[in-house]
């Protein structure tokens, strides 16, 4: 199934993707759904109120979860490029709700940076509650996968070793399109092309297949520090191509179209507007 939550009368709604339709699924967002001990029974079976995706507002997959989990370096290239060495462990931040908008929301360049820069992620959308996860634990806990544009204040971000200011800047978060459930994608560890372009120039491209820390051993991990809920979100980290990382250096000003996309999940689609 491909998920999604729609802005639709003032609010949101669970819908699920039909052909060329949005079926309400009954949940005013896919945390409340996904809160549900039988969400996939639930929404597969669902022929609610339809609206035509083709001309679809969405808002991001989750609009609230309670956590958000970032890794950074865990796909061999952008490590390289960044001039570090493997990991043993992942690298985890973290960001907030209020940094989270809609797959086709325009991205606001804070007045306060000149160093803007894009990140495609594959993210995984937990289903289930879960604590110090076993690997059948973890797989169970996984609903489907997404997309995030994890966009970066580089300066901030680099002006201390701790990177948490350059990732939280609030409404600048692209999640979504859908919600793609495992069995749609390949399972819970997919191979999946990922791609980032900036007005039709590919900056990244990868293959979630070559993440260092696939998203059963995130969640396992993950969840031995802190407990899961349905609907948190853990991106797993952005492949080479980075504007920071380039020689000279390529940030986003404004005006740019940025597209970033995973084989079999979607794409969000955002323009880049100075705040006024």
């Amino acid at each position: 199934m491909k998920l999604a939550t729609l802005r639709v009368n003032g609010g949101t709604r669970a819908v699920r993707l039909d052909g060329d339709v949005l079926v309400d699924l009954g949940y005013s967002d896919l945390g409340a759904l996904f809160a549900q001990d039988d969400w996939a029974t639930t929404a597969a079976a669902a022929t609610g109120e339809t609206w035509p995706a083709e001309s679809a507002d969405l808002a991001p997959v989750v609009p609230h979860p309670s956590k958000v989990i970032c890794v950074g370096h865990n796909y061999t290239n952008h490590i390289k490029e960044m001039g570090r060495e493997l990991p043993a462990y992942p690298t985890l931040f973290t960001k907030f709700a209020d940094t989270l908008i809609g797959p086709n929301d325009p991205i606001a360049k804070p007045a306060e940076t000149d160093a803007l820069d894009w990140e495609v992620e594959l993210v995984v959308v937990v289903g289930k509650p879960v604590r110090r996860a076993t690997e059948a634990e973890a797989e169970a806990a996984i609903a489907g996968f997404t997309v995030m544009n994890d966009i970066s204040v580089r300066d901030w971000q680099f002006r201390t070793i701790e990177w948490t200011q350059g990732k939280i800047w609030d409404s600048s978060t692209p999640v979504g399109p859908y919600v793609v459930t495992p069995d749609e994608v390949g399972g819970v560890r997919p191979a999946l092309e990922v791609k980032t372009t900036v007005d039709g120039h590919v900056m990244q491209q990868d293959d979630t297949g070559t993440l260092l820390f696939d998203p059963v051993h995130l969640v396992r991990y993950v969840s031995t520090v802190i407990r899961l809920n349905p609907g948190d979100l853990i991106a797993t980290g952005t492949p080479a191509g980075v504007g920071h990382a380039r020689d000279p250096k390529v940030y986003l000003v404004g005006g740019e179209t940025v597209v970033t996309e995973i084989a079999g999940i979607g794409a969000c689609t955002n323009r880049v507007v100075r705040e006024s």
